[in-house]
Protein backbone atom coordinates (compact mmCIF):
# COMPACT_ATOMS: atom_id res chain seq x y z
CA UNK A 1 0.00 0.00 0.00
CA UNK A 2 1.84 3.14 -1.64
CA UNK A 3 0.35 6.37 -1.15
CA UNK A 4 1.69 9.40 -3.60
CA UNK A 5 1.37 12.54 -3.04
CA UNK A 6 1.22 14.67 -6.00
CA UNK A 7 3.03 17.58 -5.65
CA UNK A 8 1.68 19.56 -9.32
CA UNK A 9 0.78 23.01 -8.82
CA UNK A 10 -2.94 23.16 -9.39
CA UNK A 11 -4.23 26.74 -10.41
CA UNK A 12 -5.00 28.81 -7.54
CA UNK A 13 -9.28 28.44 -6.51
CA UNK A 14 -11.05 31.12 -8.30
CA UNK A 15 -8.70 33.37 -10.96
CA UNK A 16 -11.16 34.41 -12.64
CA UNK A 17 -11.46 38.35 -13.78
CA UNK A 18 -13.73 40.48 -12.49
CA UNK A 19 -16.40 41.11 -15.43
CA UNK A 20 -17.65 44.57 -15.64
CA UNK A 21 -21.37 45.07 -16.61
CA UNK A 22 -21.77 48.51 -18.82
CA UNK A 23 -25.09 50.56 -17.89
CA UNK A 24 -26.98 49.20 -20.68
CA UNK A 25 -26.24 45.82 -19.68
CA UNK A 26 -27.29 46.52 -16.19
CA UNK A 27 -30.61 48.42 -17.02
CA UNK A 28 -31.43 45.40 -19.37
CA UNK A 29 -31.01 42.37 -16.51
CA UNK A 30 -33.07 45.19 -14.34
CA UNK A 31 -35.87 45.51 -16.64
CA UNK A 32 -35.89 41.69 -16.94
CA UNK A 33 -35.79 40.79 -13.28
CA UNK A 34 -38.55 43.10 -13.05
CA UNK A 35 -41.13 41.03 -15.48
CA UNK A 36 -42.57 38.20 -13.53
CA UNK A 37 -42.53 35.61 -16.87
CA UNK A 38 -38.95 33.69 -16.04
CA UNK A 39 -37.66 33.13 -12.00
CA UNK A 40 -35.08 35.27 -10.78
CA UNK A 41 -32.69 32.63 -10.35
CA UNK A 42 -32.62 31.77 -14.01
CA UNK A 43 -31.91 35.02 -14.80
CA UNK A 44 -29.03 34.99 -12.28
CA UNK A 45 -27.33 31.62 -13.51
CA UNK A 46 -27.73 32.81 -17.42
CA UNK A 47 -25.83 36.14 -16.23
CA UNK A 48 -23.33 34.91 -14.28
CA UNK A 49 -24.36 36.65 -10.86
CA UNK A 50 -25.33 36.41 -7.43
CA UNK A 51 -28.87 37.96 -6.17
CA UNK A 52 -26.43 40.70 -3.90
CA UNK A 53 -25.55 41.86 -7.86
CA UNK A 54 -28.91 41.95 -8.60
CA UNK A 55 -29.79 44.21 -5.22
CA UNK A 56 -27.14 46.30 -6.36
CA UNK A 57 -28.23 47.09 -9.69
CA UNK A 58 -31.76 47.26 -8.71
CA UNK A 59 -30.18 50.31 -5.65
CA UNK A 60 -28.60 52.05 -8.27
CA UNK A 61 -31.42 52.18 -10.73
CA UNK A 62 -33.17 53.72 -8.08
CA UNK A 63 -30.74 56.61 -7.29
CA UNK A 64 -30.45 57.33 -11.07
CA UNK A 65 -34.03 57.47 -11.37
CA UNK A 66 -34.30 59.96 -8.32
CA UNK A 67 -31.47 61.71 -9.11
CA UNK A 68 -33.05 62.78 -12.21
CA UNK A 69 -36.49 63.21 -10.62
CA UNK A 70 -35.43 65.52 -8.30
CA UNK A 71 -33.72 67.43 -10.68
CA UNK A 72 -35.45 71.35 -11.09
CA UNK A 73 -36.98 71.60 -14.45
CA UNK A 74 -34.97 74.01 -16.49
CA UNK A 75 -31.84 73.18 -14.97
CA UNK A 76 -29.47 70.72 -16.81
CA UNK A 77 -27.04 68.82 -14.51
CA UNK A 78 -23.68 69.58 -15.33
CA UNK A 79 -22.28 65.84 -15.98
CA UNK A 80 -19.01 65.54 -17.55
CA UNK A 81 -17.76 62.22 -19.36
CA UNK A 82 -14.61 60.47 -18.21
CA UNK A 83 -12.87 61.55 -21.19
CA UNK A 84 -13.12 65.00 -20.79
CA UNK A 85 -12.86 64.54 -16.82
CA UNK A 86 -9.37 62.49 -17.49
CA UNK A 87 -7.66 65.74 -19.92
CA UNK A 88 -8.82 67.95 -16.98
CA UNK A 89 -7.54 66.10 -14.38
CA UNK A 90 -3.57 65.50 -16.79
CA UNK A 91 -3.70 69.75 -17.18
CA UNK A 92 -4.19 70.22 -13.39
CA UNK A 93 -1.63 68.16 -12.91
CA UNK A 94 1.02 69.41 -15.13
CA UNK A 95 -0.33 73.01 -13.91
CA UNK A 96 0.61 71.70 -10.37
CA UNK A 97 4.17 70.57 -11.74
CA UNK A 98 5.17 73.43 -13.18
CA UNK A 99 3.83 75.72 -10.03
CA UNK A 100 6.17 73.58 -7.97
CA UNK A 101 9.45 73.88 -10.87
CA UNK A 102 8.76 77.76 -10.82
CA UNK A 103 8.60 77.43 -6.61
CA UNK A 104 11.73 75.72 -6.45
CA UNK A 105 13.91 78.78 -8.94
CA UNK A 106 11.73 80.99 -7.08
CA UNK A 107 13.67 79.65 -4.08
CA UNK A 108 17.26 79.63 -5.51
CA UNK A 109 16.62 83.06 -7.31
CA UNK A 110 15.60 84.38 -3.62
CA UNK A 111 18.79 82.50 -1.72
CA UNK A 112 21.02 84.19 -4.89
CA UNK A 113 20.22 87.49 -4.23
CA UNK A 114 19.86 89.30 -1.34
CA UNK A 115 20.13 86.21 1.15
CA UNK A 116 16.48 85.08 0.89
CA UNK A 117 14.49 88.28 1.61
CA UNK A 118 12.46 90.42 -0.72
CA UNK A 119 12.63 93.19 2.06
CA UNK A 120 16.14 94.05 1.94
Amino acid sequence: MTTSTTTETAPKASTKKRRFLTAEKKFAIYLEAQTDDKPIGELLRREGLFSTDLARIRQQVKEGALQRLSAKPGKKQGLVDTETYEAIKRELQDKERAMADQAVELAILRKKTNGGSWDR
